[in-house]
């Protein structure tokens, strides 16, 4: 089987998949990519399938080396790429030798990226899933941050064409928009005026399990604590302090704090995505919106993905536009 050697590591890479669903009950969270979009286009441009297990990382990348030919993608916002001394665009996918290095710089905005390699990093699942739940030591490998010296296993692919999006937008800075949660009813008509006509800023006790915002305390008049309950994706924990906590991937499954909204499914890859400092607000909508604004979203991917062509060389690029008539050769003569 191949391997992937990590010679360099950021301090946040892990192995990532979809995740594991199904399992609250059983006290395991799903886990999986903190940006599913991101994750999403990166396997796409490698030709596996959505739910193939890549590398995700906060901050700053690595360096990386196979012992194969290897078609790899890296998605991130602002991040130097290059295989070998080649330079790898963000919404492209290329080739690295074997002997060539991987190398995966710093994001220049946004928190986290993915790189896949084609066939996916093969990793034995645990409970369904490959995806690294840091907390609990499960998944990945042996549940931990990949470091320097590690090894993964890829699995085998017949992919070998290098492709590219054929536009990679940047996101909106609108407001996030949320659904009034299950204990909505807990907080009066003045916290929720403080909720969404305030402004909060990410802090640096921000990680895969949670989101702490600094800004205007809400307070709930039922107090703060309730039996506990579930916590899906995006709930906004309210605890003593008034400041909202937002529940990420490796979310505990049950919380005792009152959760005044949920984020919409559809914005919680931006919400992911705000780095230490970052201000943000909350708007209102209502459940059918949220998930007619998720239903648009998929099809807006969908559409995008479609629209993947081969990388074209020099050449052919020229020739297309019309800049060129032709190429001769000396040795042609």
């Amino acid at each position: 089987m191949a391997m992937l050697d990590v010679l360099r590591a950021g301090p946040m890479l892990t192995v990532q998949d979809q995740g594991r669903f199904g399992l609250l009950a059983s006290g395991v969270s799903a886990s999986g990519p903190m940006d599913p979009e991101y994750m999403f286009i990166a396997n796409a441009l490698v030709g596996n399938q959505a739910n193939a297990a890549v590398l995700e990382f906060a901050g700053f990348g690595g360096e990386f080396r196979a012992d194969r030919d290897l078609l790899v993608a890296v998605i991130a916002d602002d991040c130097p790429v290059r295989c070998g001394d080649r330079r790898l665009p963000s919404g492209r996918s290329g080739l690295l030798r074997v002997g060539e290095t991987l190398h995966v710089g710093a994001i220049g905005s946004g928190v986290w990226g993915y790189i896949a390699v084609a066939g996916g990093i093969a990793v034995p699942p645990v409970l369904g899933s490959r995806a690294t739940h840091l907390r609990s030591g499960i998944g990945g490998l042996s549940g931990q941050r990949l470091a320097a010296g590690n090894r993964l296993p890829l699995a085998e692919s017949m992919a070998v064409q290098c492709m590219e999006l054929g536009s990679h937008p940047r996101r909106s800075t609108e407001q996030i928009r949320v659904v009034p949660g299950p204990q909505h009813d807990h907080f009066s008509v003045d916290a929720w005026q403080a909720f969404t006509g305030g402004t909060y800023r990410v802090t640096a006790k921000s990680d895969r399990m949670g989101m702490q915002l600094d800004g205007p305390p809400v307070f709930s008049a039922r107090g703060h604590d309730i039996i506990s309950d579930m916590t899906p994706m995006g709930a906004i924990q309210i605890p003593g302090t008034g400041l909202p906590v937002i529940l990420l991937a490796e979310r505990q499954p049950t919380g005792g704090y009152p959760k005044i909204a949920t984020v919409a499914s559809v914005d919680l890859p931006r919400l992911a995505q705000l780095p230490p400092g970052a201000a943000l607000s909350f708007t209102t909508v209502s459940q059918a919106v949220a998930e007619q604004l998720l239903l648009d979203d998929c099809a807006r991917l969908d559409a995008q993905l479609a629209q993947m062509r081969p990388v074209r060389s020099l050449v052919e690029t020229l020739l297309g536009e019309n800049l060129i008539d032709g190429v001769w050769s000396s040795t042609s003569l």
